[in-house]
């Protein structure tokens, strides 16, 4: 990482943010936007202790944040894939791995978790592997997340999944949660696509140029 390039404002964070997080083209002609598309650039997601998900201003550590929300349609007996895309600038490098270090405890904490009335994530399970661990070769510190989405809408118990990734001050993630009809390993490869995608893009808005 180029250090010259790391975000010391709001307003930087918020403009590196723009070149980081992608847009459905990423993951392919199936996937469209949600209705709403984008965060409250101003909350964030807090696991509290009743293992229930809800969001509060941001962190000290925190300068921008950015959630899309993107799903693939229900289609010939298939349901609805829901995808979410979240990046965060921190101020700096430590301050990121210890998002990583969280998210670990809140699944040890909590393997059953509450989004919001009617939706569960049940029997999550976690691993985290640092640059160079076994086949750790694209992130800094790797984070995923499995286990079974509920819904009250959707049904289930279906496939999810997230996985993280960290370089330098930035964190870039992506969830999916499956639906009727739709494999593991499908919703998996949308969650690989979009965080290889990213990690691309905050690289070489990061990184140092070659030679």
């Amino acid at each position: 990482m180029d250090e010259a390039e790391q975000p010391k404002t709001v307003a930087e964070a918020r403009a590196l943010l723009g070149r980081v997080v992608i847009a459905e083209e990423a993951f392919g002609p199936e996937v469209v936007r949600s209705t709403p598309f984008e965060s409250d650039p101003g909350r964030w997601p807090v696991l509290g202790a009743d293992c229930v998900w809800q969001t509060s201003g941001l962190p000290a550590d925190v300068l921008a944040t950015s959630t899309r929300y993107f799903h693939v349609p229900a289609k010939d007996g298939r349901g609805r894939v829901q995808i979410n895309a979240t990046v965060t600038v921190h101020r700096n490098r430590e301050e990121s791995g210890w998002e990583t270090a969280r998210a670990m405890e809140e699944v040890l904490r909590c393997p059953d978790q509450k989004l919001r009335d009617g939706e569960e994530l049940k029997n999550l399970w976690s691993g985290s592997l640092y640059l160079g661990e076994q086949m750790n070769g694209w992130t800094e510190d790797a984070f995923s997340e499995s286990g079974q989405y509920v819904s009250a809408e959707h049904g289930g118990p279906h496939p999810y999944t997230w996985s993280q990734g960290q370089f330098g001050p930035v964190t870039m993630a992506i969830s999916g949660k499956g639906a009727a009809g739709v494999t593991e390993e499908a919703v998996t490869a949308l969650v690989v696509q979009g965080t290889s995608r990213m990690m691309l893009q905050a690289k070489q808005a990061l990184g140092k140029a070659a030679g």
